[in-house]
């Protein structure tokens, strides 16, 4: 007798939900993304001890009727594909016919559903149907979940903390209302609201109903198309960044994905906006024809293949770099005052670099649902043809003085302005560095006293096989004795006073990266360093005349807002939050 055996549907139905049961927020997917795809436009999502104890999804969708609610628990049991090319052509977010019958085979699960207003009950526990019968009839389908993996205790130990699946299904939560805003979305933990949105459509409403002022006032929209894609969204101004790229939310035809390659392409478009350590937030959905993309690679569906891969992700970059361009993107102080004491705080949110997870009690009152609500969100809409640094021209800036001889003190009719001067002439050398670079015939000049460097045979024989990135800035430079090279002249846009300090930090780069894998990200950090090592340092001090001229080059730079590590160059006080800092206004 062999020994190759036809493995019982329980049996396999518990083997598919180790992969599309993770955890709590995995279940609140699955039964959610049906949500969506039944039609409904309300869906609520309770929780009791963030999953752990059990998870409840109603929704006002067209429901089942008594067949197709039995039917739902056997695997691969779809309303959603029936031939073989429906794979091609996937406009749902549910497919597979795997997520109920795996969900039925480790846990409790009730349903209750309603059609032509008849309602049917289904009672299943550990893929058993202990129930199955008529009840009363309510709009849309209910599905309680309990018992969570009491049958596979292997899976059941790795849950994780209540506070950590409450995150876990939080954050879904959120992206699948971002995804859908024309849904209405609730969420509660323990009878606690967690999440409300209220499904108007408006994606910048949504975002503000999610995070608050501090995003949703800084919100750029973004709009662009290809032969192949359209991308529409809000990109958010590079004053607010995480430490982490879980802020950059991407959709593709309204189905949350995580890629890689359109993370970094969205990363790389703030690429001369931040720090290389920081994170933009991001929230754009990339429609484009079901036929480029696969989204059968993986029972979550989240991670997917798309073709044009690269056309997308220049695409990206290409265009977030010009809107950011061509946004006003000076970060305002706000000041907030305690209404106990009347004291005021300096709210500088725009550096804000904290990942932190908070739960918002949203407690809108249903009843006036319907009423016009005014939300204090402002969405930019850039516009591509006006003239570089237009608005931040307009500013009419006077230099009035300097802190410290390091931040110069500007003016006009709007407010105060702090300009880091560091960070200012840093940004303004980065670009005439990369400007003479490009240039075919690069100048030199003579150096009166050559400097010479003096190496270990390592260090000596890797800035040899890099030379050609010391002669493309424009050095000349020759061997000189053992393990030694001798710097001869200098571009002339290196400047006097310089010298040394640069050739020193470019040869520690070279030797100290060994071996160079990305010659075009290596370059670029170069000329940072440089641009760094040329600019004037802090606790220096500067004449009006100066600081005018600084002001000058700067608003004639590409990005004028940061420096080249990313740093911002200018922040502003409004008048009106002077005059609050000084109780002169009081509201």
């Amino acid at each position: 007798m062999g020994n190759i055996k036809v493995m019982n549907e329980n049996l396999a139905n518990k083997i598919a939900a180790g992969e599309v049961i993770e955890k709590c927020a995995s279940i609140v997917k699955e039964l959610v993304e049906n949500s969506i795809d039944a039609g409904s436009t309300k869906i609520t999502v309770s929780l009791n001890s963030g999953g752990l104890k059990g998870i409840k999804v109603s929704d006002n969708g067209k429901g089942m009727d008594k067949e197709d609610a039995i039917l739902a628990f056997q695997r691969h049991a779809t309303s959603k594909l029936y031939r073989d090319d429906d794979l091609f052509f996937i406009n749902t977010l549910g497919f597979r016919g795997e997520a109920l019958p795996s969900i039925a085979s480790v846990s409790e699960v009730t349903l209750k559903t309603t059609q032509n207003d008849e309602g049917f009950l289904v009672h299943i526990k550990g893929g058993k149907i202990l129930e199955k019968e008529t009840c009363e009839a309510t709009p849309g389908t209910t599905i309680n979940v309990e018992n969570i993996f009491y049958n596979t205790p292997a899976r059941l130990k790795y849950l994780k903390s209540e506070s950590t699946e409450l995150q876990n299904c939080t954050n879904y939560i959120e992206k699948l209302a971002l995804s859908m805003p024309k849904i209405a979305f609730e969420l509660y933990n323990n009878d606690r609201n967690i999440i409300r949105t209220s499904g108007s459509g408006n994606l910048a409403k949504v975002i503000h109903e999610l995070y608050g002022s501090t995003i949703s006032t800084r919100l750029i929209k973004f709009n662009v198309s290809s032969d192949d894609f359209d991308i529409d969204g809000f990109i958010c101004k590079p004053d607010i960044l995480k430490a982490s790229r879980s802020h950059i939310i991407t959709f593709v035809n309204n189905r949350v994905v995580k890629n890689i390659d359109i993370n970094r392409a969205i990363n790389d478009g703030y690429f001369l906006h931040k720090p290389d350590n920081k994170y933009p937030v991001v929230f754009l959905n990339i429609y484009t024809d079901p036929t480029l993309v696969d989204v059968n690679i993986h029972p979550t569906k989240q991670d997917i293949k798309i073709s044009k891969l690269n056309e997308l992700c220049e695409l990206l970059t290409s265009n977030i770099k010009i809107f950011l361009e061509k946004a006003l993107l000076v970060p305002e102080i706000n000041l907030e005052t305690k209404e106990e004491n009347n004291e005021v705080v300096v709210n500088s949110d725009f550096i804000n670099t904290r990942n932190t997870f908070e739960l918002v009690d949203n407690n809108i009152d249903e009843t006036n649902s319907n009423e016009q609500v005014t939300f204090d969100f402002a969405v930019e809409e850039v516009n591509l043809e006006k003239e570089k640094n237009e608005d931040l021209k307009k500013l009419y800036l006077e230099p009035i003085g300097s802190i410290h001889g390091t931040f110069i003190v500007a003016q006009n009719d709007e407010g105060m302005y702090l300009i880091d001067q560091h960070a200012a002439h840093e940004r303004i050398n980065y670009e005439k560095v990369l400007k003479a670079l490009e240039e075919k015939d690069i100048h030199t000049m003579a150096m009166l006293f050559p400097i010479s460097i003096e190496l270990s045979p390592s260090e000596y024989l890797t800035l040899k096989d890099n030379i050609e990135i010391i002669t493309n800035l424009g050095f000349v430079v020759e061997d000189f004795g053992i393990n030694t090279i001798i710097f001869k002249e200098t571009p002339t846009w290196l400047g006097e006073g310089h010298e040394e300090e640069v050739i020193r930090k470019i040869v520690d780069l070279i030797v100290g990266e060994k071996k160079i894998i990305d010659r075009v990200k290596f370059n670029e950090n170069l000329v940072r360093t440089i641009a760094c090592k040329m600019s004037i340092k802090g606790n220096t001090p500067m004449t009006l005349e100066e600081m005018n001229s600084l002001l000058e080059q700067l608003f004639e730079t590409n990005n004028p807002y940061n420096c080249a590590h990313g740093r911002p160059t200018i922040v502003k006080f409004s008048s009106y939050d002077l005059d609050k800092m000084f109780k002169r206004a009081m509201t």
